[in-house]
């Protein structure tokens, strides 16, 4: 009787590319182009994730025409635009590499920069992140003034300092990915997110190229999305698994600013000052209670923290290795 032979498993790629696209219907085709030259150059086994973000304009339909018959690339259509963080959240499900490198699909990201970051990724001691840098950046004077103080406010806020977060060039390791979860401009921040768990993180020099078809997606309003974003990673970052102290210090501190006022609400009515109608007073009634609501809060936001970790069996921790060093018999005092 013939044994039927198993399934081959399936092969898993040196590298998988995620390129997230919007519009970009002049750019899509010589884009795929571009990435499956320099990677035929590289020799680099690899795969190609392209995702449409809900384009209105053909992208996805020149996307297909394109890699027709290429067994290594595979479109992705969402519904509707979600978003850039969404885009790559959707490729980064789908890849199946342990190194996925990111780059945007407006031919300003050159895909031969790819092995250079890949290098660089594998360079002692070891890195989780390497963050593209757009060093001679081909943009406009205002957005490389908007992009230059937006790099300096995340660096000092998040501690870890990158020329270019809003690079999409950047390639990282699969485990570093594995709980991120984006949402709203939250993209830009893996790097912050990584070294946060422990990830070692650097940047190199990468080339950039002015935009020659289609129009730029960044907008006025990213700005403003990306400080709140900001405060959110540093919330997540600092007191995650304590919320407790940072909405204690905020009650605390409207305290002792509600003593503060008393004190000033004593002060006058000892010195003969009619307390008709004071403003003081009532504000130091106000500062207490605020106080009391922010511990109150702590406490309800320390409870959901437990229930959130235990719930999903999530550890408070992340690991980079376990080594184990097991001796002999005789060392443990047993015989040979």
């Amino acid at each position: 009787m013939k044994t039927q032979a198993a399934d081959p498993a399936p092969h898993t790629p040196e590298i998988s590319i995620v390129v997230p696209l919007y519009n970009e219907v002049e750019n899509a085709a010589a884009c795929c182009r571009e990435v499956s030259v320099a990677m035929a150059e590289a020799g680099l086994d690899h795969e190609v994730i392209y995702v449409d973000d809900g384009s209105t304009d053909g992208t996805a339909s020149a996307i297909r025409a394109e890699i027709a018959g290429d067994e290594r690339s595979t479109l992705i259509e969402l519904r509707r635009n979600y978003g850039q963080a969404a885009a790559l959240a959707a490729g980064f499900d789908h890849a199946c590499a342990d190194v996925v490198v990111a780059m945007d699909g407006d031919l300003q990201n050159d895909p031969r920069d790819i092995p250079a970051l890949l290098a660089q990724l594998r360079a002692a001691p070891g890195y989780d992140v390497v963050s593209g840098w757009r060093k001679e950046r081909q943009d406009s004077l205002v957005r490389r003034i908007q992009s230059g103080l937006a790099n300096w406010l995340i660096s000092l806020v998040t501690g870890v300092h990158l020329h270019d977060y809003g690079c999409t060039l950047k390639a990282y390791r699969r485990d570093v990915l594995r709980d991120v979860r984006l949402y709203g401009e939250m993209h830009r921040f893996i790097p912050a997110l990584a070294h946060w768990v422990g990830g070692r993180v650097t940047e190199l020099p990468v080339r950039h190229r002015p935009r020659t078809a289609g129009r730029s997606k960044v907008g006025a309003g990213r700005t403003f999305r990306v400080l709140l974003d900001l405060v959110t990673v540093k919330f997540l970052m600092k007191y995650l698994t304590k919320p407790l102290y940072f909405f204690g210090k905020v009650g605390f501190l409207t305290l002792f600013m509600a003593f503060a006022v008393l004190g000033v609400v004593i002060f006058q009515k000892v010195h003969g000052i009619d307390m008709t109608g004071n403003p003081l007073l009532y504000l130091s009634v106000a500062f207490l209670i605020i106080s009391v609501q922010f511990v109150l809060m702590g406490l309800i936001m320390e409870v959901q923290t437990r229930t959130y970790h235990e719930s999903q069996g999530r550890k408070t921790y992340a690991l980079r290795a376990v080594h184990r060093f097991r001796r002999d018999a005789q060392h443990r005092g047993g015989r040979a």
